[in-house]
């Protein structure tokens, strides 16, 4: 079967399905109307609206190193071939949102890399529709190992819109980073995008809500020794207007830190892209397979097991 070709179009128009994209647009008009991160009724409205990205259940999900090696892969494709798209931090941090949302509401059998490529690809390409003004055509999210049908990826698509609910506009760290960034009087404004960025391969931190993380981690950027108390007296400063989690701030805050002692962070933000002792550890199958795979959606249906979770008794 030879790969169709997918035009540019509009974002919508690229999803091919009868669901009502009313909500969607409308969610994400509210935050795009307001680019002045110093309103507070417009910090305020991203409090009420932002959500964690799965949860503890992405920890716990992580104690199975199948799990954690198919994440690590699936955020490895995001990061990549978002520098070569061009896509911005906001596309690839939503992106990652999607798929560690996904993860913790559905299953993928054990070893389908294949699995996690097209789950991968359908959340950069759902991520790029709502964030980026040019999107690019399906097929050019595949890379070399795997060459889906555009269909394909499309259905992938709409398996994660209904898994997330069409919730596809929440905030993230990068709509609260301005705010942060002045109340602090933090100037290294590019550094704290650049280090949000290299934090999504760590599960304790995106358990965070986004307002968290954008907190800790321009903390962190602004003094990485801060104790406890040193945290509390600069977090209270934010309480007057809004209601902030001070334990959940400092908690992640320590989680920078350790992250900082593991990838020498103190040393200048890592690089998104994974080191090569990463590479090697959670590598892609691509490294045993020279012969391009294309996969029809059949296989999603009956091969892949990607099922809803069934809690546990």
């Amino acid at each position: 079967m030879e790969s169709t070709s997918q035009s540019m179009s509009s974002p919508s128009s690229l999803l091919l399905c009868q669901e009502d994209l009313g909500s969607l647009d409308c969610e994400d008009e509210e935050i795009a109307v307001h680019d002045n991160d110093d309103d507070d009724a417009y910090i305020q409205t991203l409090l009420d609206r932002e959500i964690t990205n799965g949860g503890p259940q992405i920890q716990h999900l992580l104690q199975n190193s199948w799990i954690e090696r198919a994440r690590l892969e699936g955020i490895d494709y995001i990061l990549r071939k978002r520098e070569v798209l061009g896509f911005g931090v906001q596309t690839a941090y939503a992106s990652v949102t999607y798929l560690d949302r996904f993860l913790s509401r559905r299953s993928i059998e054990a070893e389908q890399s294949w699995a996690i490529k097209l789950l991968s690809m359908a959340c950069l390409s759902l991520a790029a529709k709502m964030e980026e003004i040019r999107v690019p055509a399906l097929s050019e999210f595949c890379v070399e190992d795997y060459n889906f049908e555009s269909s394909v990826i499309q259905r992938m698509e709409l398996l994660v819109l209904n898994s997330l609910g069409w919730k596809m506009g929440s905030p993230t760290p990068y709509n609260f980073t301005t705010f942060f960034a002045n109340k602090f009087s933090a100037n290294s404004f590019s550094t704290i995008m650049k280090l949000i960025l290299s934090s999504v391969r760590d599960a304790k931190i995106m358990c965070h809500g986004p307002s968290v993380i954008a907190a800790a981690a321009t903390l962190f950027v602004l003094d990485q020794g801060l104790t406890k108390d040193a945290l509390q007296l600069k977090i209270d400063c934010l309480t007057t207007s809004h209601s902030f989690n001070i334990e959940s701030i400092i908690s992640c805050y320590n989680s920078f830190q350790e992250m900082d002692e593991s990838l020498n962070l103190s040393k200048g933000i890592a690089s998104p892209g994974l080191s090569p002792t990463q590479l090697q550890t959670y590598g892609s199958s691509s490294a045993n397979s020279a012969k391009r795979r294309r996969l029809d959606f059949s296989q999603i249906d009956e091969s892949s097991n990607v099922d809803d979770k069934k809690p546990k008794p």
